[in-house]
């Protein structure tokens, strides 16, 4: 028997029993507002409509695996709109980690090969590639403001406009600027604490210092915090709370 979420392509109703039942295992979905709850409810049933999940490696998606994952992708356009994510179907999920093959070619003309481990992958115009076991644990991780979910999300809202730099498409020139301008700033202080934390010894940061690897991917990791641990990711990175709340919160009158 077909799972539920594809046999109501039309427009599923999400069983009571079984969204309570994602609600409890990821807790961080709950919103104290009883309509941005229902709201998050229905446009996870339209995510479920709209986007196809495929298992990798033999892994059977469950209705509970795909409604987790449908809820927590929505969270960053609960006040935008399931629009931003036009731009792909497919989710395909691997039980673990993935080790992808990378190559590239330095300035010099020698080619680099490598292994990279992945939890999850975004791709311009393309699927997004996810860990069940990491997106399972993100359950537990609100401490540490990780989730895998939110960052790959996170990155398809980024690569909306093709350029992978930490920022989504904006209304304007200077709310670019501005928004470049602060999420710079606090790159900059997270890259130096992961430099003294891994060189000297210093005090790791709170975040994954992946986060340091490049401003898209700060941009992913704080992403992940500002969504699970909102109090915390306050006291951390205080300048970046009104600039996310412009873009993910806009006033009612110019929220879809």
């Amino acid at each position: 028997m077909l799972a539920w979420w594809r046999r109501w392509r039309q427009g599923p109703q999400i069983p009571d029993p079984l969204w309570d039942s994602v609600v409890a295992d990821f807790p961080f979905l709950a919103r104290p507002d009883p309509d941005e709850m229902a709201r998050l409810r229905s446009l996870s049933a339209r995510f479920l409509r709209d986007k196809e999940f495929h298992g990798a490696q033999g892994l059977v998606v469950t209705d509970a695996m795909a409604l987790a994952i449908a809820a927590q992708a929505v969270l960053p356009v609960l006040h935008l709109g399931l629009q931003w994510y036009d731009d792909f179907v497919g989710i395909v999920v691997h039980p673990d980690e993935v080790v992808a093959r990378r190559s590239t070619t330095d300035d010099t003309g020698v080619v680099h090969d490598w292994d990279e481990v992945l939890a999850g992958e975004a791709m311009d115009q393309g699927p997004v590639m996810l860990s069940w076991r990491d997106v399972r644990a993100a359950g537990h991780a609100v401490d540490a403001g990780y989730n895998v979910v939110i960052h790959e999300f996170a990155h398809k809202l980024d690569l909306r406009d093709g350029v992978a730099d930490g920022c989504p498409p904006l209304p304007s020139r200077a709310a670019r600027q501005a928004w470049q301008a602060a999420l710079h700033a606090a790159y900059e202080a997270f890259r130096e604490q992961v430099i003294r934390a891994e060189r000297f010894g210093g005090e790791p940061p709170w975040l994954d210092p992946y986060g340091a690897e490049a401003i898209d991917e700060f941009f992913a990791v704080a992403c992940e915090a500002y969504f699970v641990n909102r109090a915390r990711f306050g006291e951390a990175f205080a300048a970046l709370v009104p600039v996310f709340d412009s873009f993910f919160r806009p006033p009612p009158a110019s929220a879809p």
